[in-house]
């Protein structure tokens, strides 16, 4: 006769929890980003300022993963597509950070291509500002435009490198080659 008393101890293990959705619109980074422990991340050991205040807005220069609009109408929230402009922004220049972009500071003829982004509310910068983390911070920089529309020129801002330098190694941001593996990721 089998024993109805069994102890808890012997219970199975309670059940794997669901898989994601394969129809969500979020990316898996957007949605690793939001579940991911802040104390998970390299904390910087250059402080900011603790009065900052609010987030500018403004045009935001993008270097690396922001570039993909898909992945700012998830972050942002966005209901509709938008336009980034293709442009520049000189005396800087940028290494790896394992498979992202590290903007750093650089000598005058350092230039650093991307896309800019005006950013319309300080809710929106402090998300960008959160997705980037705390091994970047918002800086003012001179954003040359390259798409012959007007205006030229801009006073905008760029999320600047401050994580722990020995994490860096040299090589080029490929957007393309980033946007390939989002889309493995997505597949898998």
């Amino acid at each position: 006769m089998a024993d109805s008393t069994r102890s808890r101890d012997n219970l199975p293990p309670p059940p794997p929890p669901p898989p994601e959705n394969p129809r969500s619109k979020i990316s898996p980074t957007v949605l690793k980003m939001r579940s991911t422990s802040p104390s998970h991340f390299f904390q910087s050991q250059v402080t900011r300022p603790q009065n900052q205040g609010p987030a500018p807005t403004g045009p935001y220069f993008f270097y690396g993963s922001l570039q993909d609009q898909n992945l700012l109408i998830d972050l942002l929230d966005l209901k509709h597509a938008f336009h980034l402009r293709p442009a520049y922004i000189d005396g800087y220049k940028c290494k790896l950070w394992g498979h992202y972009p590290a903007l750093l500071s650089g000598n005058p003829g350092d230039t650093v291509i991307g896309a800019v982004y005006q950013v319309p509310t300080n809710e929106h910068a402090e998300k960008l500002a959160a997705y980037e983390g705390p091994s970047y911070t918002t800086v003012p920089c001179s954003i040359r435009y390259v798409d012959g529309q007007s205006p030229t020129h801009a006073e905008g801002y760029a999320f600047l490198f401050v994580g722990n330098m020995r994490d860096l190694s040299d090589g080029p941001f490929d957007l393309k080659l980033w946007l390939d593996r989002k889309a493995l990721g997505r597949k898998n």
